[in-house]
């Protein structure tokens, strides 16, 4: 009796044939057939027989084209009507297994044969780590190996690639080619962020899973229209920026973390907007444009937003402890040090803010100098700093501008220009070639500026907002001498050949800051107690001169106003909180206050209010935040329980041209009697509302009043009543009924002896 199991067939791509059969006994094998395609599963089917011991017989039965061929124990293949004749029983005839004529086979497959058809290998099997690249280009036999180099440099970096194939016709490649990863996860993060990469001005790759191609061949030519989403409405994203009295917002946590609001700052007090318990489990961070809030947890980044800061984002990082966002608010960088792995480089991720996608994974060592991408201003590019390279990276690609890294022997710091896609870097002195800082135009890569420097020990550079100078603070050593000697060189990024000026500081460094909207800088140097507060103003016609000094200045920090003019000498931590409130047009010091223990200056984007505060990070006792006017007058005194952190909601660039400002600022005088007249308004709008407060509690007191005398007088028949008709409302009446007594009591005695007197 023979018991014969299902075979299955593989028909991928209508290509394939049957591949391998296996029957038991295992010393029988594989039966191995014909297979027209190259990435196929083996398929196998067991199958048993039971004859005569004395035969050792063990075939099947197969079909294939209509046609029954047997398979024997010896591997050989014969026809089933060729071998009706041929077969022999020892023990009488061949029974019938024949079902009759009516018989009805009412059990199915998945009841007779379940496990085995879970066994059953599916089309994709074996595949799904294999993509296509398309766009490759068509070279011949010479310049084969250095495509390869090039593909593999490209694609290995998404993980371990097992097998490459470069089809071939004429002696050259076809301009497709097949990679195979060694896990599905690497070819689908390939298909991620290796479609669209440019590879040339004439090759721009389209990479695709292997097994989308069955999906894309099995696309009904009928179209459907794609099912309606349902839209997300987050509401006004800007809402703040269309309040009628200019408010701007701000973010404070406190309670040692536990609680988080945003206010809405106003002269009187702070106006609550949102507050949530447990919102972010560290810190918060706005976007460049205020767009955005971010919020920390242990799985990941969080964005809010809106009138009612819902929830528009999310990004799964777990353990992230830094994020960075692009200037255009596009990409959000993300770091943690527990996700980092050599094959799938997690420890850094750029996501995409729109779609929430991650665009690229980047291995990290430290985070000691965050961020450790810098952007342009335009968001085009970013670049990051190794050893002896500086690698820049364009987006939406995210992949090396011109395909390779700028190699710079030494390099220790850059910096992008605030105003144009320009990179600053300095490089140490290497034995007889003199330190440089070099300013260089991307993408072209040209170097517009290069200055050499001697005896150099460090330098610092320091971008004014503009970019219309750049500050490269140079300590040196001159021979000769055993002190450190710090100079200035200032550069003009707006003239000709970029000219260097020259200022030459005899006492150390404190702090040094650009205005925002100037040509002015303010420097603080010397050793405490005599700290010399210096202001400079960079003239057009290439000299720099010394505006006003402040000698004995208690400060260690320099705030500039967001519009610049103003600033704040602030002696932060460990000088007690000693703030001076200075005016640069005439270099006066329009107040001198104190915040004991202040950790933290916060300008707010309009330049009118300047916050300081003692946060519970540094400081645990104190903690509360001050509001000042730009004047140095002291507003408000904010006491926050365990008072964390507070941040400015950042303003989106001014939509104003530069002419439109200048404008403005030229009839100023005429738009501050409107804004005169509207804070008078306010003003008497607040004493109306309280005349208007008490004339209703007046009102609301009389018709009480009323209503007592009212009763008063309904109750005064019960009165004469119960009191024998004697009228007692006033007390001079019935005076013809009264009666005088004269009553005398002892109240004290007191005998004094004489002899005493």
């Amino acid at each position: 009796m023979f018991k014969r199991h299902i075979l299955f067939f593989s028909n991928l791509f209508e290509k394939c044939a049957l591949i391998a059969i296996y029957c038991w006994p295992p010393e029988i094998g594989f039966v191995h057939m014909a297979c027209s395609f190259s990435f196929c599963q083996v398929v196998s089917a067991g199958c048993s027989a039971h004859g005569p011991a004395s035969k050792n017989l063990y075939i099947t039965t197969i079909t294939v084209n209509g046609k029954s061929f047997v398979v024997q124990n010896d591997f050989s293949m014969r026809d089933t009507e060729e071998m009706e004749n041929e077969v022999e029983f020892d023990e009488g005839e061949e029974p019938s297994f024949s079902d009759p004529e009516d018989f009805v086979d009412d059990i199915s497959d998945q009841e007779l044969l379940g496990d085995v058809l879970r066994e059953k290998p599916q089309e994709a099997d074996g595949i799904d780590s294999v993509i296509v690249v398309d766009n490759v280009p068509q070279v011949g036999p010479d310049r084969l190996e250095k495509l390869k180099n090039v593909i593999h440099k490209i694609f290995s970096k998404f993980g371990k690639i097992t097998n490459e194939f470069y089809p071939e016709a004429d002696g050259k490649t076809k301009g497709y080619i097949f990679l195979e990863y060694s896990i599905p996860s690497h070819a689908h993060e390939a298909v991620k962020n290796a479609d669209g990469y440019k590879l040339d001005k004439q090759h721009t790759f389209r990479v695709n899973l292997f097994t989308d191609f069955d999906k894309y061949m099995t696309i009904s030519d009928e179209w459907e229209p794609p099912e309606k989403q349902p839209f997300k409405d987050f509401g006004n994203l800007r809402h703040w920026l269309e309040d009628p009295d200019c408010r701007d917002q701000y973010s404070v946590i406190y309670d040692s973390g536990e609680k988080t609001g945003i206010f809405s700052n106003d002269v009187k007090e702070p106006i609550e907007v949102e507050e949530r318990a447990r919102w972010t489990e560290t810190y918060v961070r706005w976007s460049p444009k205020g767009t955005y809030l971010a919020t920390f947890h242990q799985r990941g980044i969080a964005l809010w937003g809106g009138e009612k800061f819902k929830q528009i984002q999310r990004f799964s990082h777990q353990g992230v402890q830094l994020i960075d966002f692009s200037p255009c608010e596009r990409y959000v960088v993300t770091f943690s040090p527990l996700m980092d792995t050599k094959d799938d480089p997690q420890a850094i991720i750029i996501w995409d803010v729109l779609t929430g996608q991650k665009k690229r994974g980047f291995h990290c060592e430290s985070s000691a100098h965050w961020p450790i991408f810098k952007w342009s201003p335009d968001g085009k590019f970013f670049a990051r700093m190794t050893q002896d390279t500086l690698s820049i990276y364009e987006t939406p690609s995210m992949g090396l501008l011109d395909k390779k890294s700028l190699k710079i022997n030494g390099i220790k710091d850059f910096s992008w220009s605030p105003g144009d896609n320009i990179i600053a870097f300095w490089v140490p002195e290497d034995k007889d070639i003199p330190a440089r800082v070099t300013l260089m135009q991307l993408p072209s890569r040209n170097e517009i500026r290069v200055r050499n420097l001697f005896n150099v020990v460090d330098c610092k550079l320091h971008w004014q907002k503009n970019g219309d100078y750049l500050c490269v603070k140079v300590d040196r050593t001159p021979k000769g001498t055993q002190g450190i000697v710090t100079n200035f060189e200032i550069f003009r990024m707006r003239e000709k050949q970029v000219p260097v000026d020259v200022v030459e500081m005899k006492e150390g460094i404190i702090a040094f800051a650009w205005e925002p909207n100037g040509s002015r800088f303010a420097v603080l140097h010397g050793e405490s107690p005599r700290i010399n507060a210096s202001f400079y103003h960079v003239k057009s016609n290439g000299k720099i001169d010394l505006i006003k000094m402040f000698d004995k200045q208690q400060a260690n920090s320099i705030f500039w106003s967001p519009q610049g003019q103003f600033l704040v000498l602030a002696g932060l931590r460990s000088m007690n909180g000693a703030l001076a409130f200075v005016d640069t047009s005439d270099c006066t010091m329009m107040n001198i206050a104190e915040h004991y223990m202040a950790s933290d200056v916060e300008w707010d984007p309009t330049g009118r209010f300047v916050v300081t505060s003692v946060s519970w990070w540094s400081h645990k006792v104190d903690n509360a935040y001050w509001l000042w006017t730009f004047q140095g007058r002291l507003l408000q005194k904010n006491n926050k329980d365990r008072f964390c952190q507070l941040l400015w909601r950042p303003r989106p660039p001014s939509l104003l041209s530069q002419e439109q400002i200048k404008a403005i600022k030229k009839d100023l005088k005429k738009y501050s009697k409107i804004f005169e007249q509207k804070d008078r308004l306010s003003q008497s709008k607040a004493s109306k509302e309280l005349v208007d407060k008490r004339r209703t509690m007046m009102e609301e007191y009389r018709k009480y009043r009323e209503s007592a005398m009212k009763m008063y007088q309904e109750q005064r028949p019960l009165r004469l009543e119960l009191r024998g008709g004697v009228d007692t409302d006033d007390l001079d009446s019935n005076v013809d009924d009264w009666e005088e007594e004269t009553i005398e009591f002892f109240i004290n005695e007191e005998i004094i002896p004489i002899g005493d007197l």
